[in-house]
């Protein structure tokens, strides 16, 4: 069975290219100088270049605050890009399971974390061109699974994790937002999902389709997800840091961040029989391959 994964340098397509798919899967994780997923041209040609089972979408404009001057840019990949691939899917009759975000809502929620079947209210341009793209995908291709999530963090690439670990070796003390609320969630567990979701759609006409979440189980805000890593690295042999909760309000971005991005993940586990782990377990695993294990005498929490 091939597998198209778009997206492969980023975390997530990190994770899943280096999965262990079962026998018989093989997994094709083009670059973007092999294809420009926002050419209708180029994604047909690769879909007819093999006998595609399923797609996976995990390419995005991230730079929330960079987008908000890239207006185009931000929109030409998350939004363009997913019209086009849901309606070449479509066309050939392949699933398309397309990774989302919680910027998607506004984050106001005042209790509790968002059902996928919440209104969404973006309130960014990162924000809007991703629920652009799920809206794209939505009707574009019956045989879907859009997936949100948030607080992605891996070994890989640029993450929160990794720039914690690199400020607190270089200072004496931390400054986090400690007024927005979210789930941490590891590459590999979200890839692992995504996998899931894709092998079963690729061979099982009645497999559900629709909207999901998937984020790690457990919340926190950044202040305390920051207390967590420096705590980890400590008791590896890192520097054990004090780290200052700020409001949102003295660390003010060019994009509105959600002050609640805490997503349910009630109805994956209906559909899928998924129940993610919680992220103090996934934060570990990461800070063993980027720190090393714990050191001895020093037991995990």
């Amino acid at each position: 069975m091939d597998v198209l994964v778009l997206g492969g340098a980023g975390q997530v397509g990190t994770e899943l290219r280096a999965l262990a798919w079962p026998a018989g899967v093989s997994v094709h994780a083009p670059g973007r100088a092999e294809l420009d997923i926002t050419d209708a041209r180029a994604v047909a040609a690769e879909l007819a270049a093999r006998d595609y089972r399923v797609v996976i979408n995990t390419a995005a404009y991230t730079a929330v605050d960079k987008a908000e001057a890239d207006v185009v840019a931000a929109w030409r990949l998350n939004a363009l890009a997913p019209a086009i691939l849901a309606a070449a899917t479509a066309e050939t009759s392949i699933p398309l399971v397309h990774v989302s975000t919680d910027y998607v809502f506004a984050g106001s929620k005042p209790d509790g974390a968002y059902a996928p079947d919440d209104p969404i209210d973006p309130q960014s341009v990162y924000g809007a061109s991703k629920a652009a793209g799920e809206l794209a995908v939505r009707t574009g291709n019956p045989r879907h699974a859009i997936v949100r999530t948030a607080w992605v963090v891996s070994p890989h690439r640029g993450n929160f994790v990794k720039t914690m670990l690199r400020l607190s070796a270089e200072r004496d003390a931390l400054t986090v937002v400690d007024d927005q609320y979210g789930c941490p969630t590891s590459a590999a567990d979200l890839a692992a999902a995504l996998a899931t979701i894709a092998r079963r759609l690729a061979t099982d006409a009645d497999a559900p389709t629709g909207t999901f979440h998937c984020v790690n189980a457990g919340a926190t805000t950044w202040c305390g997800f920051a207390e967590a890593i420096v705590a980890g690295s400590a008791r590896r042999g890192g520097r054990p840091v004090p780290v200052n909760g700020i409001p949102t309000s003295a660390y003010p971005t060019p994009a509105r961040r959600p002050a609640n991005s805490r997503l349910s993940t009630d109805s994956l586990t209906a559909a899928y029989g998924l129940a993610p782990r919680p992220w103090q377990a996934a934060l570990d695993d990461i800070l063993d391959r980027l720190v090393g294990p714990v050191s001895e005498g020093v037991s995990k929490p």
